[in-house]
């Protein structure tokens, strides 16, 4: 029963975990903090954990003579996401002003477009993609932070790149590619993790969702999330299409703002003093594009899978079946 429904709602396998993580964590949190291996588990203390141990089952399925499609592949991601958010703000900026347009400014839109989130994108990418997409997660996780951020507000020169952090999160897809690539057997072992650990992320994911952002943002956070979704979606999916040549849903699952993008708008705040009064607003709204962008980007990305093809879903089979 619970496993057909999970299959009749629009990657249900992640997206329906996530939001009874979002839910327990706005009007209950304090069920998900009672300690042990409980809190280790279903909270966002978890998170890290659970997407650490999906990166060495997926590293185990990669092979060395992949390297050059994962940086291919996610490399256009990247790029295109960044060249979005840093055109969408800037144009904002320039033609309305500091204040922006209908209550998002520059720093808002910049911080939630340029961002995005690693656990959505990997997710769905087990659902959808192949072990090439999922590979790409190593690098998207360079957007995931202040860096790009300041470069497209023009403060580049007071960014550092945390090497370590970026080690860090590579590291766990790195050990898995070594061990897999010595055993296969071994990666044949591990392979099946992946998939299940999908329900586990999505609910750790969401307990670290406050969906009262959404009201703080007010609508133009909400537009914002909308904004993110698909104007710089739209964006990412033809550089998909165009440059990659692919069938775009890897670039629907970017479409993302990434948790840390809500501390980011102050980051840039330190940076740049004259940007301080835009920080407590800009933070709401980037908030309410975390929680928009987390339920939207799922199901346009199963929609997009399901009828432009995916590795999962091949048109061909489409075909074949209609033909029937």
């Amino acid at each position: 029963m619970i496993m057909n429904f999970l299959k009749k709602v629009p990657a249900g396998m992640m997206i329906v975990p996530l939001l009874i993580g979002a839910i327990l964590n706005t009007f209950c949190s304090s069920v998900l903090q009672v300690g042990s291996l409980t809190t280790a588990t279903f909270s966002n203390a978890g998170a890290a954990t659970a997407m650490g141990i999906q990166l060495v089952c997926l590293g185990t399925t990669l092979r060395f003579n992949e390297i050059g499609s994962v940086f291919k592949r996610g490399g256009v991601l990247l790029i295109s996401k960044f060249v979005a958010g840093a055109v969408i703000g800037i144009v904002v900026g320039k033609v309305f002003g500091t204040n922006g347009f209908l209550g998002l400014s520059a720093l808002a839109i910049i911080c939630a477009v340029t961002n995005s989130n690693g656990s959505v994108y990997l997710s769905l990418m087990q659902s959808y993609g192949d072990e090439v997409d999922c590979g790409a997660m190593a690098l998207l996780s360079l957007n995931d932070g202040p860096f790009f951020t300041l470069v497209a507000m023009g403060a580049s020169g007071l960014a550092n790149i945390p090497i370590l952090s970026i080690l860090a999160a590579i590291t766990p897809i790195i050990v898995g590619m070594i061990l897999g690539n010595l055993d296969k057997s071994f990666s044949d072992f591990l392979t099946p993790a992946g998939p299940i650990l999908i329900p586990f992320v999505g609910l750790t994911l969401g307990a670290g969702i406050d969906l009262s952002a959404v009201i703080k943002g007010g609508p133009s956070g909400v537009l914002l999330g909308f904004m993110t979704t698909f104007i710089s979606g739209a964006f990412i999916v033809l550089c998909d299409r165009k440059i990659s040549k692919r069938p775009g849903y890897a670039g629907w699952a970017v479409a993302t703002t990434a948790g840390n993008a809500v501390a980011v708008p102050a980051v840039v705040g330190l940076a740049d003093k004259s940007l301080e009064a835009y920080v407590p607003q800009a933070t709401a709204q980037v908030a309410a594009s975390v929680v928009i962008t987390a339920i939207l980007v799922p199901i346009v990305t199963n929609w997009w899978a399901h009828k432009y093809g995916c590795p999962k879903f091949p048109l061909e089979e489409k075909k074949t079946e209609a033909a029937k």
